[in-house]
């Protein structure tokens, strides 16, 4: 089998946009005819500016290879241009590129992905959602009192409950700045307080809460902020400082009753490495289109199991990453919980052939080879992104006090 061609499409997410702006996807097609489809998760670069990125890591690397030969192409690709170090660009490209092989060799062999990395440990993965607001429209912070009133985040959360959810995440604690860390207003310590004890006396003990801050403060901002909401026992305190340093990250860790979750803006074995070794985090939140695919995902797990850390999959983009998380989180055990965009339903539904399948707050996985998901090419052409915005976008002036 050699890899022949490569097809890339940039699809605008609809309203009300939840997972981002846009995704990324590729599919690559061997010479016989097997076909397998990625998601890259790279938002530092306009999309216009990422596809060109894609075809040129294809030509020089991808093009005629042996699909099945994933860790050398693999090692080429992320020392290309005598780099050597990760690079979030990059291994967004390589992640999809990755993933997309993985499918052709699943399906070559006739095996789901996870069947080839090891075999299936559970039956049934548990997920969870951020808490999105009911009304159409963007979930920006000032578009809904689902991000700024405890009681509507409470009322949402009950929704979820009764869908089957047993686990929601939420993040009251301000937007994130470019120049950040940033000590928290006593406004938002209050207010993060408070979605935390209305939340907790909504849902009891039927729902775990999952607290998500994006590094927006320093340590003792961290802590401070830590002091506030451990009384409701949320499953773990997400991102509280900036991941590009974990040695600080880790003093929250050592002064916090909470779980530590950091990971999705990292990528590679080796930026996780650093978290297990400083104890920065308990749990691992790599998310497949950005971290380097599905076998450095393998990899990184492997890494925790020996640190008793656990995985959390992150997902913020389509539902291609969505399936490869799905892959990795079926095949390990020390998987603790899979993100999901509400239930895999709305658009990351109708942009694949057969939506991920969710049932009463698990995700199950599939027994159809490969990833498990075909790309509804039509609905993608459907839909061209025609926006200038990156997918994510912080504050470009600091954060005032009170935000």
């Amino acid at each position: 089998m050699k890899i022949a061609d490569l097809k890339t499409f940039v699809v605008g997410n609809p309203p009300p946009a939840f997972g981002g702006r846009y995704f990324v996807f590729l599919t690559l097609r061997t010479a016989c005819g097997v076909e397998g489809v990625g998601e890259v998760y790279a938002a530092s670069f306009a999309p216009e500016a990422i596809v060109p990125m894609i075809r040129d890591v294809f030509e020089r690397h991808v093009l005629g290879s042996d699909p099945f030969r994933i860790e050398a192409l693999w090692r080429n690709v992320y020392a290309r241009g005598y780099t050597g170090r990760p690079d979030a660009s990059l291994m967004g490209v390589l992640s999809g590129i990755e993933m997309a092989l993985w499918d052709i060799v699943g399906k070559a062999v006739e095996k789901p992905v996870y069947e080839l990395l090891g075999g299936k440990v559970h039956e049934r993965l548990r997920s969870y959602t951020y808490l999105y607001p009911d009304e159409p429209g963007s979930h920006a912070y000032s578009d809904s009192p689902v991000y700024s009133t405890p009681e509507a985040a409470a009322e949402r959360a009950l929704k979820y409950l009764a869908q089957g959810f047993t686990a929601v995440k939420f993040d009251p604690a301000g937007p994130y700045s470019a120049f950040d860390p940033r000590q928290p207003s006593l406004e938002r310590l209050e207010l993060a307080e408070a979605f935390c004890k209305t939340l907790r006396e909504a849902v009891g003990t039927r729902c775990d809460l999952l607290f998500g801050t994006h590094g927006q403060f320093t340590v003792s901002g961290a802590l401070r902020l830590a002091r506030r909401i451990e009384p409701y026992e949320p499953l773990w305190f997400e991102e509280p400082t900036p991941p590009e340093a974990p040695e600080e990250m880790a003093k929250v860790a050592a002064q916090c009753r909470m779980p530590i979750a950091t990971g999705e803006r990292l990528t590679t074995k080796y930026e996780f490495a650093r978290v297990l070794a400083t104890g920065a985090a308990s749990i691992l939140q790599p998310n497949l289109g950005r971290v380097g695919g599905v076998l450095e995902a393998k990899k990184i797990a492997a890494m925790a199991e020996a640190h008793y850390a656990q995985i959390a999959p992150h997902l913020y983009c389509g539902p291609v990453v969505g399936a490869a998380n799905v892959q990795l989180a079926a095949c390990i055990p020390n998987f603790l919980i899979l993100e999901s965009i509400e239930r895999f339903d709305g658009f990351h539904a109708r942009i694949l052939k057969k939506p991920i399948r969710w049932e009463d707050g698990f995700v199950i996985p599939p027994t159809e080879p490969g990833l498990g998901v075909e790309l509804d090419e039509a609905v993608a052409d459907a839909h061209p992104w025609q926006g200038s915005a990156l997918h994510l976008m912080p504050r470009t002036a600091p954060v005032a006090a009170p935000d």
